[in-house]
């Protein structure tokens, strides 16, 4: 049974009293205000859940700081901006791969051909790349779309202007078993490995462009682990697991394949180095740090 909101809004400083009243500590009345004033109670309330000891009255584990709320939420806010920098990187990469491959193998408006792609969504996914190419305010695709008759310009135009989660869908719609090898052969892993890998990424990529926390997330789209024996990142996975950990495992990977000389690994392991005490809830196994895909080489 529903029932109306009752709760009245609360000033900053009513604010802070409640979280006292619930037993954080907070050295500085002040600074917390401040960070409420811009951060938003409820936002930060996914980070103090962690501190709760008990969360159907909201009271907080003995010697819980309100600093160390906030040490969190911006552990959590630097990590989201590498994964946008790594997940980015793959997006431009994978989108170069599926739109060379349609061309150079069927031909440069692939993308038009139902037969190429599963029929049951290939009208869908054209749907939704006409409206990302109308939305458009690029100056080449206003070029290409004035200059010449076809529905959408070629490929490896569209493919600037389709988001991650688009690309997804269009590779893993893809039938030809011999284009979608091709564009996994790039990354040394299966055709149905990219797919899963690629869709989890549009899923992670989202939570960091919506600011949502990502540190001790379960993730319900679980990426596939690649069973060749031949592939060395088949062990450095945690198994089963829903948790941030082995996204970063993908990340690194694709890196290492797509920027040799990057520094991602060097700076996430400066941020995990920071915080040895976040690993479990990111499910870090014990042994992390023997793994070869976390050896920094560069």
């Amino acid at each position: 049974m529903t029932r109306k909101f009752a709760k009245p809004a609360k000033t900053f400083q009513e604010q802070v009293q409640l979280l006292q009243s619930r037993g954080m500590l907070i050295e500085d009345v002040q600074e917390a205000i401040f960070y409420l004033q811009h951060l938003n109670y409820y936002r930060l309330g996914a980070y103090w859940l962690p501190f709760e000891l008990d969360h159907a009255t909201h009271q907080f584990k003995p010697n819980t700081r309100f600093k160390d709320v906030l040490r969190l939420y911006i552990f959590d806010r630097e990590l989201r901006l590498l994964m946008l920098d790594g997940i980015e990187r793959i997006e431009v990469s994978v989108r170069s791969q599926w739109a060379y491959h349609l061309a150079t193998l069927h031909n440069p408006h692939a993308h038009l051909d139902s037969n190429l792609f599963k029929a049951k969504y290939w009208q869908k996914d054209l749907n939704a790349l006409t409206e990302e190419v109308n939305r458009s305010q690029e100056t080449f695709i206003d070029h290409l779309r004035d200059t010449y008759s076809e529905q959408l310009p070629p490929v490896w135009a569209v493919c600037e202007i389709m988001s991650i989660g688009l690309l997804s869908r269009w590779y893993g719609n893809l039938e030809p078993y011999q284009t979608r090898s091709a564009i996994a052969k790039a990354y040394k892993i299966n055709h149905y490995v990219l797919g899963s890998w690629i869709h989890h990424l549009s899923i992670v990529r989202n939570f960091c462009a919506h600011h949502s926390r990502l540190w001790n997330r379960e993730f319900s789209i679980i990426p596939a682990v690649p069973k060749s024996r031949n592939n060395p990142v088949v062990n450095q996975f945690v198994q089963p697991s829903r948790k941030i950990y082995n996204t970063l495992v993908i990340v690194l990977y694709f890196m290492d394949t797509i920027a040799p000389k990057h520094h991602l690994r060097s700076r996430l392991l400066k941020l995990l180095d920071e915080h040895p005490d976040l690993l479990t809830g990111m499910g870090f196994p014990t042994n992390w740090q023997q793994m070869s895909i976390w050896q920094n080489l560069n």
